[in-house]
């Protein structure tokens, strides 16, 4: 009898995690047929490591809209945004920020997902800025992404984000992994790394000026690797989200301007997350821009427009009323 309770316990439990964001719990209803909850349920929002854009960007928000609102939002540090999906998959995390790349390839089960299976029960809150494709150096000779050939490179972890560009850009050059000799790290470990000595460069996918990149070019020789307009134009044809970007020389000091290419930084949240929670993030941010730009400089980037450009994955109700109260249309499921 102990065995076969302990037996039943077990499966209740397996099914209760199978039914988070990703699971197919036939009884349920659709988040959007379901009555709008009440604000006030604590939501988690994943953000992304401590030297990282996302986290810094994410505590400023979750603390303003707590703050503004009768909504509890707690920033934590998540891994990217393939970790950040996966977490909300089984109720981790009800927000999250995600590359808009990364978003697409899990909301489609396709690229990082395509093993994992699709994760599908999530909506777009805003799109909020652009993230960068910096590739950093500490030496002068590496002078463009053909000279990383043979060097000791930090392509982020494996399947992340970061990850699966790196392998895009290295592919329109004509390299692979297999051409670097390529180390798995955080934006903060690969500074530290640069530092020492211990890898020749490292591609950080985070919005410029990214702390681990600041911090590093306080103290020593920093470079940033320059894609060309030629290749630009190759890695755009072959995955159109990428957007060429210029991250101008005063960012971190330097003494030109890079070329290069961003994706979007997104926010998203589970479907089952309230109306009324959602209604809350994008009013008091967008309400409020001044406000959040004191507090962090990527708010000078927030914009109406910007924030309603996603059409891959359709919007939050809660985002949809406030974007619609200010004139713009989205998609939502």
């Amino acid at each position: 009898m102990k065995k076969y309770l302990s037996l039943i316990l077990a499966l209740v439990m397996m099914a209760s995690v199978l039914a988070g964001c990703g699971g197919k719990k036939e009884e349920a209803p659709a988040a959007n047929d379901a009555p709008a909850a009440s604000a006030g349920e604590e939501l988690t929002f994943t953000t992304g490591g401590s030297s990282g854009t996302y986290y810094a960007f994410g505590s400023v928000l979750a603390g303003h809209i707590t703050g503004k609102t009768d909504s509890k939002i707690t920033a934590v540090e998540g891994n990217g945004s393939q970790a950040n999906i996966e977490l909300m998959d089984i109720d981790g995390a009800q927000l999250g920020f995600v590359q808009s790349d990364v978003m697409s390839y899990a909301y489609s089960g396709t690229n990082l997902f395509e093993e994992i299976g699709k994760i599908d029960c999530f909506s777009t809150v805003a799109a909020l800025y652009m993230e960068q494709v910096q590739i950093v150096t500490c030496d002068p000779s590496i002078k463009t992404v053909a000279d990383l050939k043979g060097k000791n490179v930090s392509i982020g972890a494996s399947g992340s984000g970061v990850w699966y560009n790196a392998i895009d850009v290295l592919g329109v050059y004509g390299l692979s992994e297999a051409d670097i000799n390529p180390t798995y790290q955080g934006f903060g470990d690969s500074a530290e790394a640069l530092k020492d000595g211990k890898i020749d460069a490292a591609f950080v996918v985070s919005g410029a000026p990214t702390t681990a990149i600041t911090e590093l070019a306080s103290g020593k020789d920093t470079y940033l690797v320059s894609l060309d307009a030629e290749h630009i134009e190759q890695l755009r044809a072959k995955s159109p989200y990428y957007s060429e970007y210029t991250i101008s020389a005063d960012t971190y000091g330097m003494d030109s301007d890079t070329t290069t290419v961003a994706v979007g930084a997104v926010v998203i949240a589970r479907d089952d997350v309230s109306e009324a929670d959602v209604y809350n993030f994008v009013s008091a941010v967008f309400e409020d821009v001044d406000t959040v730009t004191a507090a962090h400089a990527k708010g000078a980037e927030l914009d109406l427009d910007f924030a309603t450009s996603v059409t891959d994955v359709p919007y939050h109700a809660g985002a949809a009323k406030y974007f619609a109260e200010k004139g713009y249309e989205v998609p939502t499921k």
